[in-house]
């Protein structure tokens, strides 16, 4: 019997130094090394689990992230953060603004209203726009019953919202023949409103101070063909004949008339600037109320025009109101 030489076999690795050799019922020959299976060890199912999460997060972000810039998205706002929009810009927007602002008017026109004589109407009218706790106390709500105020025109001039349930709508009006503005103050809920205090009587707005105008070159030229021109534009102009009125025209504008409400009554001012042959002119028309034989009533407007030299003749592209400052130059 032969048996295995006690010396170490250096071709054998210690990593298998006691697992017993196979020979697989073959003598002689060398026995195999068992093969290895991998039982899970180092997690790599894991990993790629997880590399795969990640990659979805990022896509998901990336997409999001686009998405907002093409669509101009801002994330919505943590509470309490500041922003554009106060804390109570939510409940203002529910307020009934222009509801609030006819009952401001009406109420005005009752308030700036009052003589001795209509005292009692005036209160009744009174009580409709204000609570029974406040009429009950003041039926005229501070006036002291003398002397007379009329009320010539009102206009809202604002409104403020400071929440869902109170405003002050500001109402510029002329009253004895000066103007003035009033603000009132209006609550509401459910649906309903009240003029919730007095009134407060407030100054007219200033009355702003006009620059100087600035100098321009004339152009005498172009100033004398279009005072030639003009009175028969205007003459159209005024009667709304849209066939002669078309003969002025540059190609592709378009003009409508009076109608005949005005009568072309001269020309008062004309300025005429040098430039191209585009040019931006400022006259001044005298117009008569048609109609009228006994008294004649006439006034003036002033108005912008662009007109457009073509061939030495000038054609009218738009006639506005004029946004010039000062008078414009003489004829």
């Amino acid at each position: 019997m032969v048996r295995g030489s006690g010396v170490d076999d250096p071709a054998r690795s210690d990593l298998y130094g006691d697992v017993p050799d196979v020979d697989g019922g073959q003598p002689g020959r060398p026995g195999r090394r068992p093969r290895r299976t991998w039982t899970g060890g180092g997690g790599r199912w894991y990993v790629w689990a997880l590399r795969a999460v990640l990659w979805a997060v990022l896509l998901i972000i990336g997409y999001r992230g686009i998405m907002a810039i093409v669509l101009d998205e801002t994330p919505a706002s943590r509470s309490g953060s500041s922003s554009g929009t106060s804390p109570a810009g939510s409940a203002t927007s529910s307020f009934p603004a222009t509801l609030a602002e006819a009952y401001a008017m009406q109420f005005g026109s009752v308030y700036l209203n009052y003589s001795p004589a209509t005292a009692s109407q005036r209160a009744a009218e009174l009580a409709t726009f204000v609570p029974s706790s406040i009429s009950s106390a003041d039926p005229q709500l501070g006036w002291n019953g003398s002397g007379t105020l009329k009320l010539g025109s009102e206009q809202v001039a604002g409104i403020t919202v400071p929440d869902s349930n109170h405003a002050v709508v500001t109402l510029l009006a002329m009253v004895n023949g000066r103007q003035m503005e009033l603000g009132v103050p209006v609550y509401t809920a459910s649906g309903s409103l009240a003029v919730s205090g007095d009134p407060a009587w407030l100054p007219a707005p200033a009355q702003a101070g006009l620059p100087s105008p600035a100098p321009s070159n004339a152009d005498p030229t172009a100033q004398a063909a279009l005072n030639a021109q003009l009175p028969a534009f205007f003459q159209a102009y005024a009667s709304g004949d849209t066939a002669t009125l078309n003969r002025f025209l540059a190609p592709g504008a378009s003009v409508t008339g009076l109608d005949g409400s005005l009568s072309y009554a001269g020309i008062s001012s004309l300025s005429v600037p040098t430039g191209g042959a585009t040019r931006t002119i400022t006259v001044t028309v005298t117009w008569q109320l048609a109609g009228q034989t006994a008294t004649v009533t006439k006034f003036n407007s002033t108005y912008d025009m662009t007109v457009v030299d073509q061939g030495g003749k000038w054609f009218v592209r738009s006639i506005a109101a004029s946004t010039q400052t000062g008078q414009a130059g003489s004829s």
